[in-house]
């Protein structure tokens, strides 16, 4: 009995410690998100739909990011590191229902899209460029076309809509649908997912195989690394994710017929949202438009961001005289 009762105290202390030391690295690590989102200078800026926030870096003729599902002005900025190191203001909002930007009652992609023509009159811009990445290339298609003479140029990057005519998404089983809204409203079970089941996180979350990740380069496994940080802490970004959702699984009434900016629409082969048939979908619509699918390299273009960065920049720089 003594042996069994000091097994289970054992066995207690143990689970207490590693217990205390993963609410250690919880608390470090959520700590050091929020940290960092406080640290760069975002803004809030009223709009017709409600006060959007919005941070800027770098100087030059202007890009706006609009970043994927799970971001926020933080993903947009790292998103477009490597443009505004060669010389572009790049213009990074946080979309709706993510970060300091709220859900309007009632939103829609042609919402995003005046609400970023508020934007850009508070800010003085009256031409920009736009990038849209993921879920973010819906309002970046939608600007584009409700605003030809402000487009500068269109970069749709791996763009997750549906096409008419394509596949049904198979709903959810209530159980697994259960358990993805409580781990989306935990900081707590995000983070775990990302500390102890990364691979499939990288797999599912960023759709993307993760051995590509393990096999690109170091500069590429950090971009990645930096990107998934940025969807900590998950809890302020819910409202935007199944915004994103709801958005992304239905044909939209975007107005591709009237947009009229160079553009460029880029994505993978292997990517698991299946972008590729959406890019091509696009090519197919959008008058001019230029098609670069990659081999690989998932819906975060691993092992590929000198090639993606060096098509965007080309594209840009031929409109710049026009800007």
């Amino acid at each position: 009995m003594r042996g069994r009762r000091r097994f289970l105290i054992g066995t207690g202390a143990v689970a207490l410690a590693v217990g205390l030391g993963l609410a250690g690295m919880y608390r470090r690590d959520i700590g050091r998100a929020r940290r960092a989102l406080a640290a760069r200078p975002a803004r809030i800026v009223e709009t017709r739909h409600g006060p959007v926030e919005v941070a800027e870096t770098g100087q030059g003729p202007a890009l706006l990011m609009l970043h994927g599902t799970g971001g926020g002005f933080d993903q947009g900025l790292l998103l477009a590191r490597g443009l505004a190191r060669h010389g572009y203001r790049i213009v990074a909002p946080s979309r709706f229902g993510y970060l300091g930007t709220p859900m309007p009652a009632g939103a829609t992609h042609r919402h995003e899209a005046e609400a970023i023509a508020d934007l850009l009159d508070a800010l003085g811009l009256e031409r920009v460029a736009v990038a849209g990445v993921s879920a973010g290339a819906i309002p970046a298609l939608s600007f584009a076309g409700l605003y030809p003479d402000r487009t500068a140029a269109l970069l749709p990057l791996v763009p997750a809509l549906k096409p008419p005519g394509a596949p049904l998404v198979e709903p959810w089983p209530p159980l697994l649908e259960q358990a993805v809204f409580a781990a989306l409203g935990s900081d707590l079970l995000f983070w775990a997912a990302t500390r102890f089941a990364r691979d499939r996180l990288i797999g599912t979350v960023l759709a993307t195989d993760p051995a590509l990740v393990r096999a690109a380069p170091a500069a590429e496994r950090a971009r990645i690394d930096a990107l998934i940080d940025t969807l900590m802490p998950i809890s302020a970004r819910v409202e935007g994710l199944l915004f994103d959702n709801r958005q992304t699984n239905r044909v939209l009434d975007l107005p591709l017929d009237r947009i009229t900016a160079p553009t460029l629409i880029l994505s993978t082969e292997d990517d698991r949202f299946m972008t590729a048939r959406n890019a091509r979908w696009l090519a197919g619509r959008i008058a001019g438009s230029e098609l670069l699918i990659l081999p690989d390299g998932g819906h975060v273009w691993a092992g590929h961001d000198d090639t993606a960065t060096a098509a965007m920049l080309a594209l840009l720089r031929d409109v710049q005289a026009a800007w």
